[in-house]
């Protein structure tokens, strides 16, 4: 039989992956999205301004999308985890399943209820308790985001557990521990911000699509102006909460910040930070450095040190397996050094972007209606957030390699030993269909929501009430009065 390369564990991880990318496209997006239509309205209960109402529904509507789109994908996800492995969660199950049954229990139940209280009953309550239907959604949302990271931070950081050998198995001592993981508390904040970066720019970049047709001005301005306050604080955050992870990682997981950077050996006192570089194995074949710029960066000061790959490979050879000195730790380089630079040079752009759209959006200009290459570049950017995001979990995930929990279980012992090559390709080109039928589905309406306007809120709204008083008739009535 031809061997063309393919393996059950190459599969699998294929699956994996591809499954967990089209998720993550939905569920940054659905939650900083949420939270922008949940600001939207406050500024309507707040000013009582119209616009502001009919913005939250609209966009409301697109943020119905991602939510249905993302819950289809998320339980594609955990169904994997039984199909293709089986044995990690065997391995991981009293731990994984504690934060995973709270975040359905709880946070999920949350989002799902009030997302349908929101959703059809604007006419029903008054406009601050309608309002905070929609923030309970979005909290719940944000909540279920924590859980998942707690899960995911004790693969990364294995804290509050004992071993059980005989069962080959991890089981939870201390679930304080567990969520007070200190990777969890420098994911969580990069995360979320990072969603409310995602919902920022598409809506922005939406608009901008919008304003180059001429379409609803004013609508669509406030929008723009909405998304783009809150896409240049959700960048400063990114920044911040992305420096706080990364300088961690230097302890934590040396040989991921050792990919990131482009260390093969270790770095000089002159620190210099590589702006580009190209790799050959395990070598640097050619850089463009910065002096200084990677002690700034990874200390805070001019001086300092950080350790290259083939140091950490030689630690972490003598802590996990001193019998066979021919295992290797490298994770992939080329991977994790342009994802870590494609998110470093992207938050600069997202917020230069932010600051001048803010000020040729400025009140009583037409500035931003005559520079149409920039609402050309703002609409392009829509794409941009979730390449950025999927650079940031090739980073994660792909530098904790050849781990599927730190130190404690290798990727190659968590793969089921059911699965078969001919299964797995199967399911993977079956998810592969589903997943492009989703996003085709998700992009046709969303876009046929934008090509209807903000008018269509007006006649076809969420709210099952009539829409002005000419209508307003009962229809049980007037059955009743006919039978008579």
């Amino acid at each position: 039989m031809l061997n063309i390369g393919i393996t059950m564990l190459g599969l699998s991880r294929f699956q994996f992956a591809m499954t967990t990318v089209f998720h993550f496209f939905f569920v940054p997006f659905s939650i900083g999205l949420a939270f922008i239509v949940a600001i939207m309205e406050t500024v309507y209960v707040v000013n009582k301004d119209e616009t502001h109402k009919n913005m939250a529904k609209f966009w409301g509507k697109i943020f119905l999308f991602s939510f249905a789109v993302g819950v289809v994908t998320g339980v594609i996800q955990e169904f994997q985890f039984g199909m293709n492995w089986s044995d990690y969660s065997r391995f991981m199950g009293d731990i994984f399943g504690a934060p995973l049954a709270i975040e359905a229990l709880a946070a999920f139940f949350l989002e799902s209820t009030f997302i349908g209280l929101w959703m059809f009953t604007w006419e029903r309550f008054n406009k601050t308790i309608h309002c905070l239907f929609i923030w309970l959604t979005a909290f719940g949302s944000t909540l279920s985001a924590l859980w998942i990271l707690a899960a995911n931070s004790f693969m990364q950081n294995p804290v509050g557990y004992a071993m059980n050998a005989a069962q080959h198995k991890v089981e939870m001592t201390s679930f304080s521990a567990v969520i007070m993981n200190r990777q969890l508390w420098n994911e969580f904040p990069h995360v979320i911000f990072g969603a409310f970066l995602t919902a920022a720019f598409v809506v922005a970049g939406c608009s901008a699509w919008r304003l180059l047709k001429k379409d609803h001005e004013n609508f669509y301005r406030k929008s723009m102006k909405v998304s783009l306050i809150i896409g240049l604080c959700a960048c400063l955050g990114s920044v911040w909460s992305g420096d706080t992870q990364t300088r961690y990682l230097i302890n934590n997981q040396p040989m991921k910040f050792a990919a990131m950077e482009g260390l093969y050996k270790n770095s000089t006192d002159k620190g210099d930070w590589a702006l580009a570089a190209g790799f050959n194995g395990p070598k640097k074949t050619w850089s463009i450095e910065i002096p200084y710029a990677l002690n700034i960066l990874g200390h805070h000061s001019l001086n300092g040190t950080f350790k290259g790959q083939k140091t950490v490979n030689k630690e972490l050879k003598a802590k996990y397996n001193k019998n066979d000195q021919t295992k290797n730790y490298y994770v992939p380089t080329k991977t994790l050094f342009w994802s870590f630079r494609i998110m470093a040079i992207s938050a600069g752009l997202f917020g230069l972007v932010a600051i001048i759209g803010l000020w040729f959006n400025r009140k009583k200009s037409q500035t931003i209606m005559r520079q149409r290459w920039f609402l050309y570049l703002m609409g392009l950017m829509v794409w941009l957030p979730f390449i950025v995001n999927t650079c940031g979990w090739f980073v994660t995930e792909f530098g904790r390699y050849p781990w599927v929990v730190y130190g404690l279980l290798t990727i190659a012992d968590a793969v089921s030993p059911t699965s078969t090559v001919a299964s797995l390709m199967f399911t993977n080109i079956v998810y592969f269909l589903i997943f492009a039928s989703l996003g085709a589905v998700m992009v046709i309406l969303s876009h046929r929501v934008l090509k209807q306007g903000p008018d269509s809120v007006l006649t076809d709204g969420y709210s099952t009430e009539p829409q002005d008083d000419a209508k307003k008739v009962d229809p049980y009535e007037m059955g009743a009065a006919h039978n008579d």
